[in-house]
């Protein structure tokens, strides 16, 4: 039996019949890649061999409105009691300097502080004096001005200390970012035809009834890019201007609204495909600012949409509409999209040939049509059927039995 090699010659065989074949260039899929900025707006940032620790201590305040809300209790709590604790030693060593504490002290003598006579003693009577609660059984006398300096030094320390207690707290719990929850986007961005020009779409809400006062929507696109010289950038950004840019994207955020950015010449997203944007490894960041209308705080939201959160070819549903002369909301719908024709080409091609885009819409139009058509086939069709089965029953119904009289010794037969 002669082997396979030499019935089928190697020109002949298989592999080397489809490697002559050509082939279309393959897309390789994207390599998954972190993301610069979270659905959240939380910077996916990392700060490494900081040597310049001391930087924060120069800036305490905002450093203690960074921190966490339990460091944060902590070491307010250890500053009151180690300025209780210091003070404290500060009027037992001026009720031992005056001979307060000596037991062999005579009757007739005032002391500098009234009962104050161990260190248990003074450090209650520096609670009282900070804290002002004033319980009656300790008080400061006119004995001793080293003790009525260190009354007016405590009290100025504990104003100092509760004033920058008062201001952490209230900036914590007045932060920017407690607004930005209540400001939402949609989970997903839409790229479709908008005026007769490729858009890229995006929506967003606000929660609240009280308004953002000089809304500004941003966007930017960050890339990994390289330059000419060869220079790596891993963080390119680069910044997008949207459709409302006459007056620096300045909104007026009442309700729902669709921010959208015209792909044209200026744009990042000039150059890709439907194809090529699944392919690439780009990051829509949007930036949303203004004044929070009741506290008068900057605040600001933030969001991302990689390239798999961006659907080609949608747009979203309307979801305001007037009923008994009010307009709502429907906020369940406020990421639904649906499909809509569109051209898989780029914006540059589309450019290039405007045929592609009238074709698109004729053959969207005439699939439209034609699915109209059946309906209406499919409801015609289901009223003859039904129309039919109601005659046959209304026959079968009024249509009388004939019986036929047979003679005497036969069957009566009956004829409907």
């Amino acid at each position: 039996m002669l082997a396979r090699k030499s019935i089928i010659p190697e020109e002949f065989s298989l592999p080397a019949l489809v490697s002559r074949v050509p082939r279309k260039p393959v897309f390789r899929d994207r390599v998954n890649k972190a993301r610069f900025i979270a659905k959240s707006g939380a910077c996916n940032l990392a700060h490494k061999n900081i040597r310049e620790q001391g930087r924060f201590l120069q800036d305490v305040f905002t450093t203690l409105v960074d921190l966490k809300w339990r460091f944060t209790l902590v070491i307010f709590t250890m500053t009151f009691l180690c300025s209780w604790l210091l003070f404290a030693m500060g009027w037992w060593l001026v009720a031992f300097a005056h001979g307060d504490l000596d037991s062999t002290r005579q009757a007739g003598i005032e002391q500098c502080v009234t009962n104050v006579k161990s260190f248990t003693s003074a450090f209650l009577f520096s609670i009282e004096v900070q804290v002002t609660i004033g319980f009656g059984g300790r008080m400061i006398t006119e004995q001793c001005p080293a003790a009525i300096t260190v009354l007016i030094l405590q009290n100025i320390a504990g104003l100092i200390i509760n004033a920058v207690m008062l201001g952490c707290i209230f900036m914590k719990t007045a932060q920017s970012h407690r607004r930005a929850e209540t400001l939402i986007f949609s989970r997903q961005a839409c790229i479709a035809v908008r005026n007769n020009r490729l858009c890229f779409m995006i929506r967003i809400g606000d929660l609240r009834k009280s308004m953002i006062i000089g809304a500004v929507v941003r966007l930017q696109v960050v890339c990994k890019t390289v330059t000419p010289e060869g220079e790596v950038i891993p963080i390119h950004q680069i910044d997008v201007q949207t459709e409302s840019a006459v007056a620096s994207n300045s909104i007026f955020l009442l309700a729902p609204l669709i921010i959208c950015h015209v792909i044209d010449k200026d744009s990042p997203l000039y150059d890709l495909s439907a194809m090529e944007l699944q392919c690439s490894d780009l990051e829509v960041i949007v930036i949303l600012e203004g004044v929070v209308e009741t506290t008068g705080i900057t605040t600001q939201a933030r969001t991302s949409y990689v390239s798999e959160e961006i659907q080609w070819g949608h747009r979203f549903v309307p979801i305001v509409t007037e009923e008994e002369g009010v307009y709502s909301v429907d906020y369940s719908k406020f990421g639904n999209t649906v499909k809509v024709a569109t051209p898989r080409c780029s914006a540059r091609e589309l450019d290039e040939k405007p045929s592609i885009l009238i074709q698109t819409l004729q053959k969207s139009e005439l699939s439209h049509q034609n699915s109209l058509r059946k309906r209406n086939s499919m409801r015609r069709n289901n009223s003859m059927r039904k129309s039919n089965s109601m005659r046959r029953n209304n026959l079968a119904l009024a249509m009388p039995k004939v019986q036929f009289l047979a003679p005497e010794g036969a069957l009566n037969v009956a004829v409907t």
